[in-house]
């Protein structure tokens, strides 16, 4: 998530001491137009739910932005996608893609220096910045305002968003998902959230937000990537760099962004 940072709570080294056997698929595993697979009839995937707009569960079948563009990587490789749900802290540190978990780490991950050290990434796919979600009439304007009327504000654990603020000497209350970070604004735990623009605008869709808006877009100039383990399958971050071109290049891409994002700027990126 433009919000999913890299807080090394397992550590570089256990990330990179992480390879197994399973990484290599064992019998089922396969290669189809020089990518490796762990299975050969599936390109598998990780991710950490919910994270709406870009993964979560919807009558007892995962989908989202990230969901539909990795399906039209699988459907390049004449397979489908298959998603496992993981810990976010074993795919930002490279751990599942090392155990053999999945084939690519989906999940609106930004690109970093520390996570590109441990893991290959894609070319950005999607422009990213923050946003702040406060009840309407709550006069907050900024993070200046936040800071200095001494507002609670809230963050999701493990994110750049929770970073960002953090960076600016704020000390966020944590929650460990961004429903969790929701719900702490609608029971007044806290006052104000950060958390990615697109998913604050998603939640927007719901009458049930109907008393809440943005105040605030913070540009942090981040971009997500999909990620693919190191040095281990160059094929498959090729075909997917292949993908996100094309998906530009055709209008599939902008479909995608107005089925789950909404009117897509002229840029291609946030607003």
């Amino acid at each position: 998530m433009s919000g999913r940072t890299t807080r090394w709570a397992l550590g570089a080294g256990v990330a990179a001491l992480a390879l197994t056997a399973a990484a290599c698929g064992g019998d089922e595993g396969a290669t189809v137009q020089g990518v490796k697979l762990l299975k050969k009839d599936a390109l598998t995937s990780c991710t950490h739910l919910p994270y709406p707009p870009f993964q979560s569960e919807q009558n007892g079948k995962v989908v989202g932005f990230d969901v539909d563009m990795i399906d039209l990587v699988a459907k390049k490789l004449g397979v489908t996608q298959k998603i496992v749900d993981t810990p976010f802290e074993t795919m930002k540190t490279g751990a599942a893609l090392n155990a053999g978990k999945c084939d690519i780490v989906m999940g609106g991950m930004t690109i970093k220096p520390d996570r590109v050290k441990f893991m290959d990434v894609s070319k950005p796919y999607f422009d990213a910045t923050q946003a702040l979600l406060a009840k309407k009439g709550s006069g907050i304007t900024s993070l200046d305002d936040v800071k200095n009327r001494k507002i609670k504000i809230g963050s999701q654990a493990g994110t750049t968003g929770e970073d960002y603020v953090k960076g600016k000497g704020l000390d966020p209350r944590s929650f460990d998902n961004s429903l969790a970070e929701l719900d702490g604004l609608r029971t007044g735990q806290v006052e104000v959230i950060v958390q990615d623009y697109p998913v604050v605008q998603n939640w927007l869709k719901d009458p049930a937000n109907a008393k809440y808006q943005i105040v605030a877009n913070l540009n942090t100039g981040e971009q997500y990537g999909f990620w693919i383990r190191k040095g281990y399958n160059p094929k498959l971050v090729e075909m997917t760099n292949q993908v996100i071109d094309q998906s530009k290049a055709d209008g599939t891409y902008k479909k995608i962004y107005e089925k789950w994002i909404g009117p897509m700027p002229a840029t291609g990126g946030t607003p």
